[in-house]
């Protein structure tokens, strides 16, 4: 129902995709979902992150090429920021088989060590089957 938009080359126009296509607009009434125009500091991602996207350009984008977040880069974001839909996001993003827990540890290198130390303690929170962080 919802993406999250970044616009790399203009960070200043996160506020004109809120306006136009964001949630409420008449965009969002029409079809059902919404952007959400966000910036840098919206999420806490691994280093290497910008090496690992992963190019959306087809017949359905009219031309317009998006670039998204590799599975485990997307995982981790969601553990650091924690809320329980968060939680549950990534789990079951371990069990349809779109990124394993050892891929997520491999990337937590990339992490800031107070990271580290969330990212491992929030993973174990996945694979136990709990959901309070």
């Amino acid at each position: 129902m919802e993406a999250d938009l970044y616009p790399p080359d203009e960070p200043d126009k996160a506020d004109l995709i809120d306006g136009c296509i964001g949630e409420l607009s008449p965009f969002h009434q029409t079809f059902g979902y919404y952007a959400h125009g966000v910036g840098p500091e919206t999420a806490t991602l691994p280093s290497g992150w910008r090496g690992r996207l992963i190019r959306v350009e087809n017949e359905n984008t009219g031309g317009t090429t998006g670039l998204c977040l590799a599975p485990v880069d997307l995982a981790i974001s969601k553990l650091l920021a924690g809320r329980p839909k968060d939680v549950d996001f990534v789990r079951q993003m371990i069990h349809i088989g779109a990124v394993t827990a050892e891929a997520i540890r491999q990337a937590f290198v990339e992490l800031e060590p107070a990271d580290v130390v969330i990212g491992r303690s929030r993973l174990q929170i996945v694979l136990s089957g709990r959901r309070t962080v």
